[in-house]
């Protein structure tokens, strides 16, 4: 892979394999790259792929031998710009912003989401937010899924920012999810301990692995309230793996409620616009001060709309602690 430099396309080059013989082009590098096949279908046709020096169909077959070269634009550069976007601050100081961030917002602008992130969002409300995370994402230390809301972390100076990175890492802060899932797990608490890296087929997707392809991963969980064919957990990530709360909880038969990348394929979101998954707290010493800090998002309604739901269906007695 070569990168010619600023502003010029990323040349990557792939060797097809006899296990690939007979995929589809644009099927087979949307897998190769993790990109779309909407796109790469458009570089396609736009001369930006080549096959063994010429420019091939988007039906083409690959074979074994086959040379790929793909030139992928550069991503734009634009300037983020701050938008009036209103935000739910749960707690502010001259070092940290605490944000209830609902589901649906991104939290940083990348390719196709240059507007309507939580970065613009905080751009316009503070001047002052860290650098280390570079132009596209000011101030922002962790990160949420689109789909999932809750509570999230903004550093306003480089200093906090590196502390709150360390203690991320030192698992020194403590991080607790609510989750509504599809069936009841048979132990009403546990460790899930598995592996997760990128999926080998599906390149944009997580999923569980062996242990020496994957990360090692750990969430704890515990079942707050039972429905029929349905459950609420608490569930607190030991380690912070990408997707990791979703895989896990696929990976012990019970996906959330709503989560179109891996729940059932036939599924019923129960009214849900994206994964019932919410970051109910977070638990850390201030980065300045020392002092302990505890941030909470109340459930958002669509979670509660949903648990009111199933209540109305018939719950069994059990009922645990949220915090």
């Amino acid at each position: 892979m070569e990168s010619p430099g600023a502003g010029m396309p990323e040349i990557k080059t792939i060797n097809v394999e006899e296990s690939d013989e007979g995929k589809r082009l644009d099927v087979y590098l949307s897998r190769q790259l993790a990109l779309s096949r909407s796109l790469v279908q458009k570089l396609i046709t736009s001369n930006l792929v080549m096959v063994n020096g010429e420019h091939p169909r988007v039906s083409r077959r690959v074979k074994a031998g086959d040379i790929l070269s793909v030139a992928i634009p550069a991503p734009e550069k634009d300037e983020i710009l701050p938008e009036d976007i209103p935000l739910d601050i749960l707690y502010e100081d001259d070092d940290i912003i605490a944000v209830n961030k609902p589901r649906g917002i991104v939290v940083h602008p990348a390719c196709g989401n240059r507007s309507g992130t939580l970065v613009n969002a905080l751009l316009a409300h503070s001047e002052k937010l860290s650098t280390i995370g570079g132009k596209e994402r000011p101030g922002i230390v962790h990160r949420l899924d689109k789909d999932t809301s809750g509570v999230i972390l903004v550093a306003k100076n480089d200093e906090t920012h590196i502390a709150l990175q360390r203690d991320l890492k030192r698992r020194m802060v403590e991080k607790i999810y609510l989750a509504i899932v599809r069936g009841v797990p048979k132990d009403r608490e546990g460790l899930i301990n598995a592996a997760v890296g990128r999926h080998p087929i599906h390149r944009k997707n997580m999923a569980v692995l062996a242990e020496e392809k994957g990360r090692s991963a750990l969430t704890y969980y515990e079942t707050l309230q039972e429905f029929q064919g349905y459950a609420l957990l608490r569930v607190r990530p030991i380690t912070g793996r990408t997707h990791q709360i979703r895989v896990h909880l696929k990976h012990i038969g019970h996906p959330i409620v709503g989560d179109k990348v891996y729940g059932p394929l036939r599924r019923d979101s129960l009214g849900m616009t994206g994964q019932a998954l919410h970051a109910f707290s977070l638990a850390f010493a201030h980065p300045t001060t020392g002092e302990h800090m505890y941030i909470e998002a109340p459930m958002p309604e669509d979670m509660c709309s949903v648990l009111r739901k199933l209540d109305n269906g018939g719950r069994r007695q059990y009922v645990g602690h949220i915090d």
